[in-house]
């Protein structure tokens, strides 16, 4: 057994406890508490005492590439051209890489998030054992979902879907206790209405996590409406044949039956009110992605609007190709300013019932990622009973200082730098991969 100190605790899940400790034991959160007394409670326990730091559930980063981590910053000058984006990163990640050198790359991401606090990855892929390979390789929690072959031509589905099947049995040999398989339909103009109904029969029989890119741009919902987009010329290109279903792209994955798969969309920075309601209504959750959206310059996802309509919201970092870093404590940052700066046509704050706070985001990327993964009940909170996954963070910087309140120096003063330790389930993890390449 062993006690970890820091001069904060928070839980998330109840108030913060200053001078606060956890003890741990068979990698379970055993106490939560005031140092003094959960020392007295535990003597014989080993403490690990961070001083001037704060202790907060682990990160939890809901939506990422790990696989394409060896492609920080090269395709850069592709930011404004997102069809084009897409189609390079395709071609380089057969053409430029080999599948090891991928996941000797996906390695040195995953311990990037591992130094900046987050213990668990969504994380997307084309080749699955590129994620799994890295989380496993630095002793984190995830789910890698696999995705099928781009078409979103009918008369392709079965041999995709029989292709997808193959993968996911052959990935599922791979998985552990921390470490699962999900499916990844890429994006409703990516992936045809047949097999999306193949994938959403079998997610439901198999029990396999789902996971999409919805509303990225509004070109997506323009394409699934009239057909003329920016990914047209590539279908024509290349001969796949596909009639826009004159819907949102929501309605046309409800219509297909994904929504019954309670799936997690990732970035959902254009959707409709009806939209929002029948994500609502399914129980769909959503990764928030402020970065990576800017960076291509799609928008602001109206997060208050669903965390109002009771959507599970998480945080996610999306690949460094498309935002250069891990950072979990920044995206927050960032996702709490663009919401307080999101203005209708009249100037108004887009959404006025909530103003998103430091506490609020914070929960956003530990508890609400776990919950945007189904994992809040194991992970997400610092409480008894769960798997001791914290990430630590030093007080200490120059930046950091004068502290009056722990959340607005996390949100507004610290970043991935401040990190020290990161734990899942109570051991330390991060540090010894980092020093092994």
């Amino acid at each position: 057994m062993k006690i970890i100190c820091a001069k904060y605790v928070l839980p998330v899940s109840s108030e913060a406890i200053t001078e606060g400790a956890i003890a741990v034991d068979g990698g379970k959160i055993v106490a939560v508490g005031g140092k003094d007394e959960i020392i007295s409670r535990f003597p014989a326990a080993t403490i690990e005492d961070h001083g001037n730091a704060v202790i907060t559930p682990g990160f939890v980063n809901a939506h990422s590439h790990l696989e394409l981590t060896a492609m920080r910053g090269m395709l850069d000058e592709h930011d404004h051209d997102f069809p084009n984006w897409l189609l390079a990163v395709a071609r380089s990640r057969t053409e430029r890489f080999s599948e090891e050198e991928l996941v000797e790359f996906a390695v040195s991401g995953a311990t990037e998030g591992a130094r900046a606090g987050v213990t668990t990855f969504g994380d997307i892929g084309w080749m699955g054992r590129v994620g799994i390979e890295a989380l496993k390789a630095v002793g984190l929690r995830g789910i890698v979902f696999q995705e099928p072959s781009f078409s979103p031509d009918e008369r392709n589905a079965q041999e995709h879907f029989v292709e997808l099947e193959k993968n996911i049995n052959e990935l599922s040999k791979s998985t552990t206790s921390k470490v699962r398989v999900g499916i990844s339909p890429h994006t409703p103009y990516t992936v045809s209405g047949r097999l999306f109904k193949r994938i959403a029969e079998y997610s439901i029989a198999e029990g396999h996590p789902v996971s999409i890119h919805l509303a990225e741009s509004a070109e997506e919902n323009r394409m699934m409406m009239t057909g003329e987009s920016f990914f047209k010329p590539f279908l024509d290109r290349e001969g796949l044949v596909w009639t826009a279903p004159g819907i949102s792209a929501t309605a046309f994955l409800r219509e297909t039956g994904i929504l019954k798969t309670r799936p997690l969309f990732a970035h959902c920075v254009h959707l409709s009110d009806d939209d929002v309601a029948m994500l609502a209504d399914s129980g769909s959750r959503i990764a928030h992605c402020p970065k990576s959206n800017a960076k291509f310059g799609h928008g602001i996802a109206p997060i208050e609007k669903y965390l109002e309509a009771g959507i599970d919201v998480g945080i996610g970092s999306d690949s460094v190709a498309s935002n250069n870093s891990i950072d979990l404590l920044e995206e927050s940052r960032f996702a709490l300013l663009f919401s307080r700066t999101l203005r209708n046509a009249s100037g108004v704050r887009e959404f006025q019932r909530e103003f998103l706070s430091p506490q609020r985001v914070l929960e956003m990327a530990t508890l609400g990622g776990a919950r945007a993964l189904g994992m809040g009940d194991v992970i997400g909170t610092l409480e008894p009973g769960k798997f001791a996954d914290l990430c630590v963070i030093s007080l200490d910087h120059i930046s950091q200082q004068p502290l009056h309140d722990v959340f607005n120096t996390l949100v507004f003063s610290s970043t991935a730098r401040d990190v020290i330790a990161t734990y899942v389930e109570g051991r330390e993890v991060g540090e010894s991969v980092v020093s092994s390449q």
